[in-house]
C-alpha cells in the first residue's frame, strides 16, 4: 500500500487490501528494520479482523526520505500517514525504537489511541558511545554487533523452521538491505534518535489507553529491567515476559503474536464499551 503524503509511504497490510472501517493495528519496526519484521503477525492480524498497516518509516525499505532525527517527529509523522488512510483511533505496536515512537504517538496523541503494545523497550532507550561511533564511522560493524546481540542464542529453537531459513542471517541481510536503499548514516540517525529520547516516562505518564509491555527474558539490548521505570509510569499495564532475545518476532513469533492478538482483542472490547 503507498499512501500519497508528500512523499511515497509504504505500509504493508498483511496480504489483505487495508480497510479503514475495521480495527486497525500499526506496527512500528526498529532502527535500521522495515515493515517485514512483522510478517507474521500482520498476516494473522489482517486475517482476522483488522486493518493492518506495518510501516516502513522515513528512509527505510520502500518509504521515502528523509529520514526524521527525532522520537517526536517520526511520531507525527506516523500520524500523518493515519490521517492520509482516513484512521482515527488505532492500536499501535512497536518494536525497539517503535516503541518509543508507538509511545510518544499515544500519549501525544491521546484521542487517536485504542491500545499501545511496546515489544522490547525501554526508558531511557541508551546507545552505547561504541555502537554509535560504528554506525556513524563503520556500518556493517555495526550491524554485526546488533545482529549478535539481537539473538539469544546461535541455535534458536526452532533455528530453521524449514529449509532456507536461518534468523542471524536474515536479520543480518535485512539490515544490509535497508542501509543499501536508505540514506548515508541511516544506523546512526536512528540510534541517535532512541539515545536523544527523554520523555519516555513523561509520556507514559499521559497514556490513556491500555497498555501491554512484551520483554524477552535475555534481551541484552533492552534487558526487562531497563523497562521498569517505564512500566511504574503507566496508570495501567500488562507485562509479558517471552524466552528470547531482542529479535522477539522471529524467536517467538507464535508467542508474541498470542500476545498482541489477545491484547488487541481486550482493547477493542474496551474501546466499544466506551463509545457506548
Amino acid at each position: 500500500m503507498i499512501l500519497g503524503l508528500d512523499k511515497h509511504v509504504y505500509a504493508y497490510t498483511g496480504g489483505k487490501p487495508f480497510d479503514a472501517a475495521k480495527p486497525t493495528i500499526v506496527f512500528i519496526h526498529g532502527a535500521q528494520h522495515d515493515h517485514s519484521v512483522w510478517a507474521l503477525q500482520t498476516r494473522y492480524f489482517a486475517h482476522h479482523g483488522f486493518g493492518v498497516l506495518a510501516l516502513d518509516l522515513p528512509a527505510h525499505g520502500r518509504s521515502d526520505g528523509p529520514a526524521r532525527a527525532s522520537i517526536g517527529e517520526l511520531a507525527d509523522w506516523v500520524i500523518g500517514v493515519l490521517d492520509q488512510a482516513s484512521v482515527g483511533k488505532a492500536i499501535f505496536v512497536g518494536h525497539s525504537m517503535g516503541s518509543l515512537i508507538a509511545l510518544d504517538t499515544a500519549a501525544r496523541y491521546a484521542d487517536r489511541a485504542m491500545g499501545l503494545a511496546l515489544i522490547c523497550t525501554a526508558a531511557p532507550m541508551n546507545v552505547s558511545d561504541t555502537l554509535l561511533d560504528a554506525a556513524r564511522e563503520h556500518e556493517p560493524q555495526a550491524i554485526d554487533m546488533v545482529n549478535q546481540w539481537s539473538h539469544s542464542t546461535l541455535a534458536a529453537k526452532p533455528s530453521a523452521p524449514a529449509p532456507g531459513f536461518w534468523l542471524q542471517g536474515m536479520n543480518q541481510r535485512l539490515m544490509e538491505r535497508v542501509s543499501a536503499l536508505g540514506e548515508a548514516q541511516l544506523f546512526h540517525t536512528d540510534f541517535s534518535a532512541c539515545n536523544a529520547y527523554a520523555d519516555a516516562l513523561t509520556r507514559a505518564a499521559d497514556v490513556r489507553c491500555p497498555v501491554q509491555v512484551i520483554a524477552g527474558k535475555r534481551d541484552v539490548m533492552t534487558p526487562p529491567r531497563a523497562a521498569r521505570a517505564l512500566i511504574d509510569a503507566f496508570k495501567s499495564v500488562k507485562t509479558t515476559e517471552l524466552d528470547g532475545g531482542h529479535a522477539l518476532m522471529s524467536e517467538q513469533p507464535d508467542a508474541v503474536l498470542d500476545t498482541l492478538f489477545a491484547f488487541a482483542l481486550d482493547a477493542c472490547t474496551r474501546a466499544r464499551a466506551a463509545a457506548e
